[in-house]
């Protein structure tokens, strides 16, 4: 059974730092994914916020670059996300996601071409 799971969320106060981890276990072929991180405030619509391909090509949204670095760790079936210059308006539900693509079929086990983590709260106080 595939399955990601996240931690390094919590509490910290705004222009400080926090590093998520997301860990992929299930499958022998988490390095052929796309890890995208999203979050999602109370109210608001989930917002992807940065990802890392197979090669390495990263991407980011407005409201973060800059700031946040994505990274990916294939060896160890990991992938990061290391925060800094935190603002309160980055207090959210933090989810990681691995997108195996078109081919998602071919690889054995899968159901599905997106398998999402359960989430992590971050909290960035004043």
């Amino acid at each position: 059974q595939i399955q990601l799971v996240e931690s390094g969320g919590g509490l910290v106060q705004a222009g400080g730092s926090l590093r998520l981890s997301c860990a992929i276990s299930g499958t022998t072929f988490a390095a052929n994914a796309t890890i995208g991180w999203y979050r999602q405030a109370p109210g608001e619509r989930r917002e992807e916020i940065a990802s890392i391909s197979p090669s390495g090509t990263t991407t980011y949204a407005e409201t973060v670059r800059g700031r946040f670095a994505i990274s990916r760790d294939s060896a160890k079936n990991m992938g990061y996300l290391q925060m800094s210059s935190l603002k309160q308006d980055d207090t959210a539900v933090y989810s990681c996601a691995a997108d195996w693509g078109r081919q998602w079929y071919a690889y054995p086990r899968f159901h599905t071409r997106v398998y999402w983590g359960q989430g992590t709260q971050v909290t960035v106080s004043s």
